[in-house]
């Protein structure tokens, strides 16, 4: 989650979808389109050049998510604004990379869960890949979860400037700028990619931001290291300008909000930061929604580029499209709930390629609490093609109980990113961007 992270010290067919994936990718050499009805909603899909408004969007919320619907209906501050065009397009899916598929051939069948003594679940003998290509029950929303958790991402990605606001109910906004460096070390299907060392302390992944504006703010830098062992607390540092020196930040923060904005810990990286050993997953079904992917991030400031006050896309950021979506229902289990961030958060994800296109939360009372929608961008990685889970996205994070809301844009404004290879040689040092004894290189 990621750039966000950098700013909260301041202050992202359930039983057959992923099975669908290797044969789309293997019989599909470009991306593909599937057709709609004639009408504007057949009760399965809705019919590309379809325009959604405030005039007529009941007839088609059974393509929503419950917070979308919420939004529409005006239930709380952030509501839909009278201008909104919702601009429908055809459901492209862009096949998955060939070598992330052959390694789910090779490895999904070894790949086990075993019960914790915490309640808890892990999974046994993963190399990479889909886990779990056949979801089913026993554990079936765990394992989907673990699908979307393992998702393909590039080994490498640099964000030379992204952008994070946040935006309270008069329609203030305070913007900060930053660098971005992720990096996916275990379980890598990219050719070329550098490999862990196996062990305890072999590191999943990690993202490093330095923040650049406001100058006040310049150099303060955060980094996360999720370890490949999913059991192991993920670490967290930052580097304090002032000291000039890092210091390892408390899993006990995870649950923080600070800086004004609206995210914790935990819903970072493009969505969902966590342990998922400590998670409780319902299926709460497979279904049809409107979703915005392949998008064109705003080449202006914040706010420009988007419909206001909600921050919300405008039809220039592209077309949105009717998806196969995984329902997910989250928490914490019993032993590990204590005070918790969350009392349920529910995910919409891609059933195409395992990424979280839309978020409900509520709060440990049951209440209703923040929504997210998250548009992630094409991006077209060195020798593998175009992808969805590159990890750069656009989000947007309201807080319907506070009347917050947050935006984030992973490239702002068109500035460069730079994937794998593309990344100049500085960026592929593993110790100055994905190790806490880099951050002391900072400011030297």
């Amino acid at each position: 989650m990621m750039k966000r992270a950098v700013f909260a010290i301041v202050l992202t067919v359930s039983l057959l979808s992923f099975k669908l994936w290797a044969s789309a990718a293997d019989t599909l050499p470009a991306t593909t389109t599937s057709p709609a009805a004639a009408n504007p909603s057949s009760g399965s899909e809705i019919a590309p050049g379809t325009t959604i408004t405030m005039a007529n969007w009941q007839q088609f919320k059974q393509f929503m998510s419950d917070g979308m619907v919420a939004m529409f209906e005006g239930k709380y501050f952030w509501k839909m604004p009278e201008g909104v065009q919702i601009e429908v397009g055809p459901t492209v899916n862009h096949p998955l990379p060939k070598n992330y598929l052959a390694t789910t051939e090779k490895y999904a069948s070894q790949v086990r869960i075993r019960e914790l003594p915490t309640g808890g679940l892990t999974l046994d003998n993963y190399h990479g890949g889909i886990p779990f290509p056949n979801a089913a029950e026993p554990h079936k929303g765990w394992k989907l979860l673990a699908n979307m958790w393992y998702r393909y991402i590039p080994y490498l990605v640099v964000d030379t400037s992204g952008t994070g606001c946040s935006l309270d109910s008069t329609g203030n906004a305070n913007c900060q700028v930053y660098i971005g460096v992720k990096r996916q070390l275990a379980y890598n299907t990219d050719n070329n990619a550098p490999a862990e060392p196996a062990g305890p302390d072999a590191r999943y992944f990690t993202e490093w931001f330095m923040t650049l504006e406001p100058e006040q703010d310049r150099y303060l830098t955060y980094l996360t290291v999720n370890y490949a062992d999913p059991e192991k607390p993920e670490a967290a540092y930052v580097f304090l300008p002032s000291l000039r020196r890092y210091q390892q930040v408390s899993n006990a923060a995870r649950c923080s909000e600070s800086g004004g904005l609206d995210q914790t810990y935990e819903d970072f990286h493009n969505g969902l930061d966590t342990n998922l050993t400590e998670m409780n997953v319902e299926d709460m079904g497979h279904r049809k929604m409107i979703a915005l992917v392949d998008v064109t991030p705003p080449t202006e400031p914040f706010p420009g580029g988007t419909l206001m006050p909600l921050a919300f896309p405008t039809p220039k950021w592209g077309k949105w499209q009717v998806r196969d979506i995984d329902v997910l229902g989250l928490t914490r289990i019993a032993s590990k709930a204590g005070s918790y961030c969350y009392g349920k958060r529910v995910i919409y994800a891609d059933s195409a390629y395992g990424f979280p296109l839309w978020e409900d939360m509520w709060d440990t009372k049951n209440q209703p609490w923040k929504y997210a929608a998250l548009f992630p961008l094409a991006v077209d990685v060195p020798g593998v093609g175009v992808v969805d889970t590159a990890a750069l996205d656009v989000e947007v994070w309201w807080d319907i109980q506070r009347n917050h809301a947050t935006y984030v844009s992973e490239p702002a404004q068109g500035h460069a990113y730079y994937i794998n290879e593309q990344a100049p040689k500085d960026y592929h040092d593993d110790k100055r961007y994905a190790t806490p004894a880099g951050l002391n290189l900072i400011m030297r």
